[in-house]
């Protein structure tokens, strides 16, 4: 009897402490951040975190591709603006035509950058969905002085 108990107590804390986090999102200029359990995740830790779910794992491989192109575009295109106002502010004659290509390159960028930001959005919303929260019980005891007829009490409630 004993050794069935304990089974079933390490079972039900087996799976408390196994399943998978919830990834939080939140709003930021330009996208969103993302945490589990109060560290920041990056792309690479996002991608990494969910293997386990396919649906969420493509979106988010999608979402990293993506990014990895944006990133590029954007660093090129911010060089191209730079360079000439460099040259402005040091006295020589600027390239302005290689202002205005940077800054079509950036504008090609930003929507790619909005893309990013959705997949990656709706890559987190999946795998969090896909958790199952019914086998994940945190427990909370509430503790309350009690008082009555008998005496005076603590209740607690789970």
């Amino acid at each position: 009897m004993n050794k069935t108990i304990v089974t079933l107590i390490l079972a039900i804390a087996t799976m408390t402490f196994c399943n998978a986090q919830k990834i939080e999102m939140e709003k930021v200029f330009g996208g969103y951040k993302y945490t589990q359990d109060g560290n920041l995740m990056t792309m690479k830790g996002l991608v990494k975190t969910m293997e386990s779910d396919q649906q969420a794992f493509d979106l988010i491989k999608k979402a990293q591709s993506n990014n990895t192109l944006a990133s590029i575009i954007g660093f090129a295109g911010g060089g191209l603006i730079g360079w000439p106002i460099g040259t402005a502010i040091g006295g020589g004659d600027a390239n302005w035509t290689l202002a205005g290509i940077g800054a079509g390159l950036v504008a090609i960028g930003i929507p790619i950058q909005s893309s990013v930001n959705k997949k990656t959005k709706q890559a987190v919303e999946l795998y969090n969905s896909s958790l199952n929260s019914t086998t994940f019980y945190e427990f909370k005891p509430e503790f309350k002085v009690i008082a009555n007829g008998n005496g005076i009490g603590l209740a607690m409630n789970f």
